[in-house]
């Protein structure tokens, strides 16, 4: 058994133990919680007393791991599998919902990052893409993209459609640019609504923590509000209420833009975050037995855009099964 270490050089205040682990390992919240209850994680060769322990900056985090085949060590930006090659990882299922000399559409399972970040991730939709449909290699506007014209969150699942050559990229692009696509998701959040159905248009940008943060639309034109300005792009989330439960709503989402995290954003600054999100989460609304969901509850079911006859193709997906059951433990 080698250990690995992990060097935490964050500049972002309060990460979380798991939050952080599971970015860099590509494992999720519950696997890492159960390499910290076996005792297989140490934090500047401690144990710590919990996965949701809060790291320090300049923070040495050592996994044990019978997997790992060498020590290597990470700076910032680094990716915990990089040089690493294992069944598990090399292994992508993806379920292929519709297939044309056009364009593909899939099904995106959760936690699977659409393509490498600058910490060069290996297990990647963008790999599958290259590995399975090699002649993708040079669509699109970048290689580590191919083909790819939009993108779900890591932690999201659901359909997702890839251009197979570039005539079908381009008239792709300009349909999403021109916010011609219609994106449907399934989104289960914490709490009630007041309205059957309602809108968010609170302006998005990044933090310089990193996150995504949300400001309220003002009036630009009055004069007592330029000191308020702050920059922030144009955002629209369209929601209807499906169904409600104690503690939680199952809500119908349509985004009328493509900002980074947008329904997280817009949900969690709205008091109702994504039921599962790690990164946008109010702790005193999470009880124990919301455990019973180790992934974010948000899966793109439906999707809507043109082929290249101008025919419009409709995809639409059930719920995912693990979705299912867990809203059938909290009936």
């Amino acid at each position: 058994m080698v250990d690995k270490k992990i060097y935490f050089k964050e500049k972002e205040e309060n990460q979380r133990l798991d939050v952080f682990l599971a970015k860099k390992t590509g494992k999720n919240r519950n696997q890492i919680k159960k390499l910290v209850d076996s005792g297989l994680v140490l934090v500047n060769n401690k144990k710590p007393k919990k996965a949701g322990d809060s790291l320090k900056i300049d923070s040495e985090i050592i996994i044990k791991e019978k997997e790992v085949k060498s020590e290597v060590k990470f700076a910032q930006g680094e990716s915990v599998l990089d040089g690493e090659k294992t069944k598990k990882q090399n292994k992508i299922d993806i379920d292929i919902l519709k297939e044309t000399k056009d364009y593909l559409v899939i099904n995106k399972p959760a936690g699977l990052l659409v393509h490498p970040t600058m910490a060069k991730e290996k297990n990647t939709l963008a790999n599958w893409i290259l590995k399975n449909y090699p002649k993708l290699k040079n669509v699109g506007e970048n290689k580590i993209r191919p083909g790819i014209v939009h993108r779900l969150d890591k932690d999201a699942s659901g359909v997702l459609v890839i251009a197979k050559n570039q005539k079908m990229f381009e008239l792709l692009k300009k349909q999403f640019q021109d916010r011609e696509v219609e994106k449907f998701y399934k989104v289960l959040v914490y709490g009630n609504f007041e309205k059957k159905y309602d809108k968010i248009d609170f302006e998005i940008a990044r933090s310089k923590s990193g996150k995504m943060v949300c400001r309220p639309k003002i009036d630009r034109l009055k004069l007592k509000n330029i000191p308020k300005i702050q920059i922030g792009k144009e955002s629209l989330t369209e929601f209807w209420i499906e169904k409600e439960f104690i503690r939680f709503s199952l809500l119908k989402v349509k985004i009328h833009s493509g900002r980074t995290h947008q329904i997280r954003v817009h949900m969690f600054a709205s008091g109702h975050p994504v039921v599962g999100d790690i990164l946008y989460a109010n702790k005193k609304l999470i009880k124990k037995s919301d455990s019973g969901i180790d992934r974010l509850f948000l899966q793109s079911y439906k999707l809507v855009f043109r082929d290249l006859k101008g025919e419009k193709i409709e995809t639409e997906i059930e719920l995912e099964k693990d979705l299912k059951k867990f809203l059938e433990k909290i009936k």
